[in-house]
């Protein structure tokens, strides 16, 4: 019997840490739990005992490696490129993060940044290639702030096996996600005589899904109104119904009598693969949840028919009125080329995951910024960047990819919109489940995701948005088994008046909110190693923002964050050429991110009346040596 070591659950809500012993015999390994109340000095055995069967070491592949460098070749048409003759001291640590307290910081909490690349930022010679290994993560294991849904031992053999709670359907707590198959979820049906009888929702769920085959699409909204009964007559499905009738013959009946009850059939499995509570991620509060692949599917499953309880009430003050609606009937309402792309898009993801059940992890990260920067002190020198008229954020592998996100995050995934957000949330269809546990995001926060798979191509934004094809997604797995793509969702402020983003107050607060997402400093889950942030005009579409503003904003906290910056304009050359330029100007004359940040306060200055007397490029090349002089 070979003793692997000890670990420790912390299991929420109950006070209580469950420590535990591993053992290998037999060709199985052993979980035995032991514990008491926290700080109990004489634990008390538990009885409960898992297995786990796991294969031989000769039965597992390698996993393989994860780059941590971008995979595509540089473009001819790239500006600028990842300097190669710097080096740069690390900033705080994660510890040193801890102790920092609400409020402006102080001399000593500048990074040690003078504009040199850190080792582990990306080189020239290393663009286009890829990384040697995955980076280092320490051992998964839940604590207070990470919720992991998966048994964590087998995950270190590449197993994956949902976390089993006992009497799942007892819990509903204002903390977490009400399950539909939770007791607490009743449903009143109506009987002979007008009598009515509370019934558990699960049970009437069951028999509406429980279905070999959907004859037309008006079954699938009856099923859903069968449970839904408080909305059936006010939801509508037209937007459903006009894509399936422009579908073929062949392809309708493939998603009628085999896609949409397998999609049915994932769903009802919902009470064994999410037993665990699910968090919410509130604001205010770091925390991280990470779940498996098929959990993920399963619960958008069920967000697909519409199952989750308290989700539909539009009401200000109603119960998750500061969380993004989850269940897809916003979606069905709509008949339009655009509802018929997005459900092309959904369907595209549950044919694979329904077919072949990706075995993998994903984590969801809400992280807040502690302290508020003084920017007009940082001494850090801007990074390197490589700027782009021709490329997509989404196919950097390896790096920090921005998603221009709406404060409550997928903005109009499941309705109207689809731009830069909606699409990346469509084809990398498990960023939707974010919407089931992220409220609102505050000035000072971002969600971070680690391992969503990429399912679709497509062409075209906007109106001109199709879906082309499912995606083969051969991005490397780390040692969570995650896909090693890392999203960033930050918001911008949306603009009513353009003129405003120019304002001291403005500057700050896009400042900090592109910060809190690209430092390291912030995350629940540390990391060592910091790619260059990919990203782009990020709020300068409806939110009306000035893309040269917002490219030196994103440089400015790249450089405190000690990340390099690609940079794309999405067919800009224009653009393209102005931002290299004022990159290289910057570079030349030595500014720091403080020097920098005064400049753009004295252009504020001179943006009156609704009006901009100048151009800001245009400024801060005629002002920067005078102005320099005097900060």
């Amino acid at each position: 019997m070979l003793f692997s070591g000890a670990g420790l659950d912390f299991q929420e809500g109950s006070g209580e840490l469950n420590f535990h012993f591993q053992c290998y015999s037999n060709g199985r390994w052993c979980r035995r739990p032991i514990g008491g109340p926290s700080g109990s000095r004489d634990p008390q055995v538990f009885c409960e005992f898992q297995l786990f069967q796991l294969p031989g070491e000769r039965d597992r592949e390698p996993l393989p490696t994860c780059p941590t460098t971008p995979t595509t070749p540089q473009r001819g048409a790239a500006r600028g490129g990842m300097s190669s003759d710097r080096t740069q001291s690390e900033g705080p640590t994660e510890e040193d993060a801890n102790l920092l307290q609400p409020g402006r910081a102080g001399p000593s909490d500048e990074p040690l940044c003078s504009g040199i690349s850190s080792p582990s930022v990306a080189r020239p010679e290393q663009l286009g290639k890829p990384a040697q290994s995955p980076p280092e993560m320490p051992p998964l294991q839940p604590t207070a702030n990470h919720t992991v849904c998966v048994e964590v031992l087998p995950v270190r053999s590449g197993i994956v096996i949902p976390f089993e709670v006992p009497d799942a359907a007892d819990l509903w707590m204002p903390d977490s996600v009400k399950m539909p198959f939770s007791n607490r979820s009743m449903q009143t049906k109506k009987k002979a005589f007008s009598r009515h009888d509370d019934v558990r929702r699960w049970e009437v769920i069951k028999v509406a899904l429980g279905k070999t085959a959907f004859e037309t699409t008006k079954d699938v909204e009856n099923a859903i109104k069968e449970y839904n009964q408080k909305y059936a007559h006010l939801w509508n499905f037209s937007g459903l119904h006009a894509h399936f009738e422009q579908l073929p013959h062949g392809e309708c009946q493939y998603l009628l009598r085999k896609l949409l009850p397998n999609m049915a059939k994932l769903a009802l499995q919902l009470p064994k693969l999410c037993s665990k509570p699910i968090p919410l991620l509130k604001q205010r509060r770091a925390r991280a949840i990470t779940m498996s692949q098929e959990q993920i599917a399963c619960l958008l499953a069920n967000a697909f028919f519409c199952t989750f309880p308290h989700r539909n009430s539009t009401r200000p003050n109603s119960e998750y009125s500061n969380f993004p609606d989850i269940n897809f009937n916003r979606l069905f309402a709509n008949p339009s080329q655009r509802t018929s792309e997005k459900l092309k898009t959904i369907f595209c993801y549950f044919c694979k995951v329904t077919e072949d059940v990706p075995e993998g992890l994903v984590t969801f990260q809400r992280c807040c910024l502690r302290e508020i920067i003084d920017w007009k002190r940082s001494q850090c020198k801007l990074t390197a960047l490589r700027v782009d008229s021709g490329g997509k954020i989404e196919e950097e592998a390896g790096m920090l990819q921005v998603d221009f996100a709406s404060p409550l995050v997928g903005g109009g995934v499941l309705g109207s919109g689809l731009v830069q957000e909606e699409i990346r949330f469509l084809i990398n269809t498990e960023l939707i489940v974010a919407r089931l546990f992220t409220e609102r995001l505050a000035e000072n926060e971002c969600l971070v995701i680690t391992g969503a798979q990429r399912y679709s191509d497509y062409k075209g934004y906007s109106d001109s948005y199709r879906w082309l094809r499912c995606h083969n997604d051969e991005t490397p797995r780390d040692s969570w088994l995650r896909r090693c793509t890392e999203i960033v969702a930050i918001d911008a402020i949306n603009f009513h008046n353009p003129m405003e983003q120019y304002k001291t107050w403005c500057l700050e607060r896009e400042l900090q909110k592109a910060y809190c997402g690209f430092s390291p400093e912030y995350r629940v889950i540390a990391i060592s190693h910091k790619p260059a942030v990919v990203t782009g005009n990020w709020g300068c579409g409806a939110y009306k923002g000035d893309a040269k503003l917002k490219a030196l904003i994103q440089m400015m906290a790249a450089a405190r964050a000690g990340r390099d910056v690609i940079y794309f304009t999405f067919g800009d050359t224009a653009l393209e050429e102005n931002i290299h330029e004022m990159h290289q100007f910057l570079q030349r004359k030595d500014f720091t991110v403080g020097q920098l940040y005064s400049v753009l306060e004295r252009y504020s200055k001179t943006v009156s009346g609704g009006s901009r007397s100048r151009d800001l490029y245009q400024f801060i090349q005629s002002n920067a040596d005078c102005l320099k002089g005097r900060i």
